[in-house]
């Protein structure tokens, strides 16, 4: 099996608070920095430990969500197409563009709204890409054009308000989703197996992904989204992954794949989990 994710890029939880720009946070919940900065240390650890190579740079200044490296860009087949980030996240930009210029890749801006790697996750020849909350459905065209690719363009269910309507995000203005980004919804294990939360889909991308003639592992709607169990890390023979979701910890391990679950309570607190922390570098 070809390993994947053998490369990653992180950053670190100097600068990390909560704003309330994703639907999981509450600024009445603020994470405990101290805890988050070992939290972090140690979730590197893990990734180490797993046979990754890891990158690390400072996070940018003043940037509460810099640790969420993944959605700086999509990084894949030696090209790095830069993330268009909503407005409280955009001082990021020109950090990602400098890092991934310094690691050696040509940088591509999009004119669309692109949440990078958080949006977008290559399955083989495939390339799973959301839409509509973070990221412009006119992105698709663009990625498969540059990655000569067969894009899989799907959309995750809308968050609603009260009064039942599709909820819209107060910051950013966009509409919103608790899968806001894809990585939320669905993972991928290697380039013949996924694990995704049908739940979380609309009807047509859900057909979408069951036509395809690839393994499928099904996660539930609450291992999602209160476990964040889609949000993973595997390089095909071991997965990092969340400790609060056993029912895929024990779908993964049948199959013969090593698990490794660090506990990641603080760094969650801001709407992001394991993959989102890592920009996949090779």
């Amino acid at each position: 099996m070809t390993k994947i994710n053998s490369r990653i890029l992180i950053s670190g939880a100097d600068h990390f608070v909560v704003e309330e720009l994703n639907p999981y946070e509450n600024v009445d919940f603020q994470p405990d920095r101290e805890k988050a900065i070992k939290e972090h240390s140690h979730l590197r650890q893990v990734f180490e430990s797993a046979g990754i190579e890891v990158e690390q740079v400072k996070p940018p200044d003043n940037c509460q969500d810099g640790i969420y490296t993944a959605n700086w860009g999509l990084v894949w087949r030696n090209k790095a197409v830069l993330s268009r980030l909503p407005n409280r996240r955009q001082p990021e930009e020109p950090y990602a563009r400098e890092t991934l210029v310094n690691l050696g890749y040509e940088p591509i801006t999009p004119s669309f709204r692109f949440s990078g790697q958080g949006d977008a996750l290559p399955c083989g020849n495939y390339l799973f890409c959301g839409s509509h909350y973070r990221s412009d459905p006119e992105i698709h065209e663009f990625l498969a054009n540059v990655f000569e690719c067969e894009v899989i363009g799907l959309k995750t269910i809308p968050a609603k308000d009260i009064a039942g309507e599709d909820l819209i995000n107060k910051i950013t203005g966009w509409p919103d989703s608790y899968f806001y980004d894809l990585d939320l919804a669905l993972s991928v294990i290697n380039s013949e197996l996924i694990a995704w939360c049908p739940d979380a889909f609309l009807p047509e991308s859900r057909r979408k992904i069951e036509a395809l003639p690839i393994q499928k592992l099904t996660v539930s709607y609450d291992e999602a989204t209160k476990g964040f169990a889609c949000n993973l890390l595997s390089t095909g023979d071991k997965v990092i992954m969340s400790n609060r979701a056993p029912e895929l910890k024990s779908k993964i391990e049948n199959l013969g794949i090593e698990t490794l679950t660090p506990e990641i309570n603080e760094l969650s607190k801001g709407g992001g989990y394991i993959r989102c922390c890592s920009l996949t570098l090779g």
